[in-house]
Formats: C-alpha cells, sequence, structure tokens
C-alpha cells in the first residue's frame, strides 16, 4: 500500500471518530486513554480533544465553557495548569466546576477531582484577579477536563486554534433580535455557520448561531512573528445596533466616523483633550523662545516624560483624568499620552490622538472601538505625521516603543473625520562597529571596537544597558564572546537620547582563533559572528516581522603578524534582493601588511509578506555561509 493512501485512510477513519463524538463532559472512553500519539500529529504533547463554549446575551448574560484536553507527553504538562480571570473583588462572577483527571489503572477508569489546595486567587492588578488551578494526577496519558462559566462582560472572543491541535471547537452565541453584533475573523480557516430561531427572556425573538471547526493544527512558533494570535482562527463580536421599535435605536461602531465620534464622546477620552489650565503656566516658560514645531515637539515630549510616570497600564481612555495625572506625577498610558496631545495642541501644534492595538493585543482590521487598548499622539507636519509617546523614558519623535509598532494605528479628529497611520518605521536603524584589531604569531588578538546605535537601536540598547549596571553587562560581553577580556570600557551619549549612543573598548582574547600546524584560522567576524540562521524552516506560515528597518555596518581592519602572510582570503560578494528588500555586501583587500573588511547587511522593509519568505531564506544562507569563512594565516 503506498504510503500516500495510508495517511489517506488513517485521516478518514479519525474523521469518523471525530463525527461521532457527542463531546459532553464525564464520558470518557478507554480508547481515548490509551491513545498514546495525535493522529494527525505525532510531534503533539497534548491535544485539545473539544472546547466548546456558549454565550447568551440576556438579564443574566453568561458564557459557559467545557473543555477536555489529553495529554501525550511531559512537555505537555503545562496544560493541566489553568487559570480563567474575573473582575477585582468579584469572584462570583465565575463558576468553575467539573475539574476532574482521567487516567488508565489495571485496564479501568480513574476519576480524580480537584483537591482545594491545588487552586488559588491571584490579585493581578485593580482591573482583574485570577483563578489558577492545577489538576490532580496528572500523568503522560491522562484526560483532563473542567467546565467555566462566567457572568457579564458582552460576548467573548473564542480562539479555535491553540498552541496544541484541536480535534473539535465550537463557539454558540444567542443574541436577541433587538441586538445586532458585528462579526470579525481572523486566521486561515473559516469556520462552519448554522443558525436558528431560539426563545430568550427578553420575550423577543433571538438567533443562535454556532461556529464550528474540526481537526485544527498546532500554531506554530517561528522566528520573528509580531503576534501570532493575527493569524489565529477566532472570532470576535462587537455590538454595532441596538434597535428596540417604537423605544430606543442606537449606533455603535459600524464605520470610522462613528468609531471616532463614540471615542470622542467618552467622557475619559474627549473633555480630558480640553482641559488646559492645569499646564498653561508651566508650558508657557518651556516653550519661551521655541518657535520651530520640531523644537516644541521635543521640548514637551520630554517635559511630559520627566514628569509623569507611566503605571504600566494600557487602555485609551484616561484613569485617573490628566488634570490628577499631572499633580500626582502619574498615570496610566491616556492619561500620559491624552496630556501630551494637549499640550501640543496649545503650543499650535496641529495635534490628535492616534488609536492603537499593541502588539500583544493583536491587529484592529475592522471599524471597531473595542480593538484598541492604547493611544499615542500624532502632529500633523508638511513631511507627514509625527507620532509621539511619553510612557517611555528613551522614546523620541517617531521613535516608538516597540509595543507601539503594530502595523497600523487610526487618528481622530474631534470634526469626526480620522485616517489611517502607518506604524511602522520606513528609516533604517544603524548599528556601525569600527574594529581593528592586531593578530599575534601565538594566535593571541588584541584590538579595539568603536560601535554606535541609532533611533531603534539606540532605543534597544539603551533600554537593556538600563536594566544592569555597566561592571555586569562588560562581565555578560566577556563571557558571551569568548572569554575576552574588555578594558578602558566607554559611553557617549548614553542619556542624550535624540543621539546616537556609543560603546568603545580595548579587548583581548586568547580562543578567538585556531592555530593548526604553521597556520592561524581565524573568522574576521570574531565575536559580532552570528551563525543562527533564524530562518531555516522549509514553509513559512506568517509574515517576517523585523520590527523595523535596520542596517548593519562593519569596518574592520586585521594587522597580520610579522613572518606570516595571507593563505586564503574570504572573496567579495554583493547580493541584493528583489525590490531593494535587502542588500548584503562583503569586501576584503590585503594592503600594507593589513586586511580590511567591509560588510554591510541591511534589510529595508520591516515586515516581509509569507510570498517573499524563499528570497528572504536564501539571503540568510548566502549571508551567514560568507560570514563563516575564515581567513587562513601562514608562517613564512
Amino acid at each position: 500500500m503506498k504510503f500516500s493512501s495510508l495517511v489517506f485512510i488513517l485521516f478518514f477513519l479519525f474523521f469518523i471518530k471525530v463525527q461521532s463524538q457527542t463531546y459532553e463532559l464525564g464520558k470518557v472512553t478507554i480508547a481515548e486513554l490509551e491513545e498514546k500519539i495525535h493522529p494527525l500529529d505525532s510531534g503533539a504533547v497534548a491535544a485539545v480533544l473539544f472546547c466548546k463554549g456558549i454565550s447568551k446575551i440576556d438579564d443574566d448574560s453568561e458564557t459557559t465553557i467545557l473543555m477536555r484536553i489529553k495529554i501525550y507527553r511531559k512537555e505537555g504538562y503545562d496544560w493541566a495548569n489553568a487559570q480563567f480571570a474575573f473582575p477585582a473583588g468579584k469572584s462570583n462572577y465565575l463558576n468553575l466546576t467539573d475539574v476532574v483527571t482521567y487516567n488508565l489503572a489495571d485496564g479501568k477508569i480513574v476519576k480524580s477531582k480537584l483537591k482545594p489546595e491545588s487552586e488559588f486567587i491571584e490579585k493581578n492588578n485593580k482591573y482583574y484577579w485570577l483563578k489558577k488551578i492545577t489538576f490532580p494526577d496528572v500523568k503522560e496519558g491522562s484526560i483532563i477536563e473542567y467546565k467555566v462559566k462566567s457572568y457579564g462582560g458582552g460576548i467573548p472572543d473564542w480562539t479555535f486554534q491553540k498552541s496544541i491541535p484541536v480535534n473539535y471547537s465550537e463557539f454558540k452565541t444567542i443574541i436577541p433580535d433587538a441586538f445586532t453584533f458585528k462579526r470579525n475573523f481572523t486566521g486561515f480557516f473559516a469556520p462552519k455557520v448554522t443558525t436558528q430561531i431560539a426563545s430568550n427572556s427578553y420575550k423577543y425573538l433571538a438567533h443562535e448561531t454556532t461556529y464550528s471547526l474540526q481537526n485544527l493544527p498546532a500554531m506554530r512558533e517561528e522566528s520573528y512573528v509580531n503576534n501570532i494570535k493575527n493569524y489565529c482562527a477566532s472570532i470576535s463580536h462587537e455590538l454595532e445596533t441596538i434597535s428596540i421599535p417604537g423605544t430606543l435605536f442606537k449606533s455603535f461602531s459600524t464605520n470610522w466616523p462613528t468609531v471616532a465620534k463614540t471615542i470622542y464622546e467618552y467622557d475619559d477620552f474627549g473633555p480630558e483633550l480640553n482641559k488646559t489650565g492645569y499646564f498653561e503656566e508651566d508650558l508657557k516658560l518651556l516653550l519661551e523662545g521655541k518657535t520651530k514645531p520640531e523644537d516644541k515637539m521635543t521640548a514637551i515630549l520630554n517635559y511630559v516624560k520627566s514628569n509623569i510616570k507611566w503605571n504600566n497600564y494600557l487602555g485609551y481612555g484616561c484613569e485617573k483624568g490628566v488634570r490628577k495625572a499631572y499633580k500626582e506625577k502619574i498615570g496610566n498610558c491616556a492619561d500620559i499620552n491624552l496630556m501630551l496631545t494637549a499640550m501640543l495642541g496649545y503650543s499650535g501644534l496641529q495635534a490628535h490622538p492616534v488609536l492603537i492595538s499593541t502588539r500583544s493585543n493583536g491587529i484592529n482590521f475592522f471599524p471597531s472601538t473595542e480593538g484598541f487598548n492604547y493611544v499615542i499622539a500624532g502632529v500633523e507636519t508638511p513631511t507627514g505625521i509625527a507620532l509621539l509617546d511619553a510612557t517611555d523614558e528613551f522614546s523620541t519623535i517617531n521613535v516608538l516603543p516597540l509595543r507601539d509598532l503594530n502595523w497600523i494605528g487610526r487618528l481622530i479628529r474631534k470634526d469626526g473625520t480620522s485616517e489611517t497611520v502607518d506604524l511602522m518605521p520606513k528609516k533604517n536603524s544603524n548599528d556601525l562597529v569600527s574594529m581593528g584589531f592586531d593578530v599575534k604569531a601565538d594566535g593571541s588578538i588584541e584590538g579595539k571596537v568603536r560601535r554606535q546605535y541609532s533611533d531603534y537601536n539606540a532605543f534597544n540598547f539603551r533600554e537593556k544597558i538600563a536594566k544592569e549596571n555597566e561592571e555586569t553587562y562588560i562581565e555578560k560581553f566577556e563571557n558571551e564572546s569568548g572569554k575576552i577580556e574588555i578594558s578602558n570600557y566607554k559611553r557617549t551619549n548614553q542619556k542624550e537620547i535624540s543621539e546616537p549612543v556609543s560603546e568603545s573598548f580595548s579587548f583581548t582574547g586568547s580562543n578567538l582563533s585556531e592555530i593548526i600546524g604553521d597556520k592561524i584560522y581565524i573568522n574576521p567576524m570574531l565575536f559580532f559572528l552570528d551563525e543562527k540562521n533564524p530562518f531555516k524552516q522549509e514553509k513559512r506560515e506568517y509574515p517576517v516581522d523585523f520590527g523595523f528597518p535596520f542596517a548593519k555596518r562593519y569596518a574592520i581592519t586585521i594587522a597580520i603578524p610579522d613572518n606570516f602572510e595571507v593563505e586564503n582570503l574570504p572573496k567579495s560578494l554583493g547580493v541584493v534582493m528583489e525590490d531593494n528588500l535587502g542588500v548584503f555586501k562583503f569586501d576584503t583587500a590585503v594592503v600594507d601588511k593589513k586586511i580590511q573588511l567591509s560588510m554591510i547587511h541591511q534589510i529595508n522593509q520591516a515586515i516581509f509578506p509569507v510570498d517573499k519568505y524563499e528570497m528572504l531564506k536564501e539571503y540568510y544562507k548566502t549571508m551567514i555561509a560568507k560570514q563563516t569563512e575564515k581567513i587562513i594565516l601562514k608562517r613564512i
């Protein structure tokens, strides 16, 4: 029998098996417990056997979820730890029952219930708490299941796919005809949809809609992915209208003008932008003598950053209110950035709030008030919209915290107009390395390095060194760079964040070359060599997201020791991707007993679509192969 035919038969039998299941808690079979590997994914550490949810909109809006998971390997034990969010202080909003682990012992099914000591509540923050549980007696082969019911909160987002295979996933909504919801789907798998009429406590007709998918593959992590949830099969609902004949009609987020108007009317948004009295005197002093728009933007941005601390809470609605946040010198991102927007506008600039969804929150593709979770400031200038975020001490004009770089945002104006804003940087962030070193006859190396970072590379470097003292940073660098010894370490412009930041040092190392007979083998990149290729998989599922375009440039000079000559020198090479998306140049020469090497690795676009992956993979393969070539010095 051909292998392809066997695979088809196994899949068909598994499909029939899935179709025949009833998906009810408590009905675990011996065959399920005996199953050693997943039928469609032999590498799976666990699998969702079924996940069913039902969400009802009525006097007591509630959502019920039934979950059953099979554990195949020890690496899947993390799935035996579960957590459920609920409003802070309102544990009655969550009802967790039927928490059970099933095992097979001597051919019989053994059932273990949740133990009191295996559940606890974590007071995560002032907005929501977490109920955490650990399933009892979990082993390889166990099946775990639970039922959880939550109250209030509307219709939750439903994710069909997980990081493990999902045999069956179903989500059902029961919505009275008085309510219209917009349905937003994401991912590469479209669910089967069925609808029927249902009754409810409103005494109006209601529609019961069921969305189902089966045999879903695991969501695999890949290098340079923004947020894998953006590509996961899911559905979300957002209230569009409420219509009760003769009584009420209200429209919500049907289009961008409606979204802009709705958000501006929120008490914790639009009215906060109109408040200026609390900062006017301070701002007049700050802006004295400043007339250029960029000087005003820089001064106001730095002023807000240095005076108001971010409390790490997201949201585009103010938590304290701008006046109170200004007085107490702390606030959430909306308190800070709406204050920033108001100050920029008061200074005479065309400033507006820009709504965004952070990377961790996913991409907001549709007109929606609920898809955003953050706000920054945008200033209209002759050359485009300048973006500012005062929540991070290292941000500058058009250099935002990385959490902000999530494709697109929405600039909204008080008059109800709005426009899409591209959040992805277009300018290359540079990483410039100048290195010169001497190779001794015994293979030891002495040299000096100067490295300069600009824009987002500077942002990342400053953020990194802020987390540890200089001594610890140097010690880590030494250990990660072949046990070198660093001296004369210096930094320039560490606190002048509008300027590139530099570091320089001298180094010595005895493990940076290899001696075989009368020859010295050395990689000219030394400790700057990165041999790992992040793009090895044959097929790419998701776009490649570098975060920002960048250019790495190396100028290296190597002094040849006396009584040695160059036997082998890596040849020069140039690679240019189509549409100039990337450039790699590697040039070498020998001049007066010195080897000169120049290398450029430049990626000119932050995001590469899937159809460019093969080109990108070949580019990295060629680049790394060239970088790993060694210089050979031979004793004369």
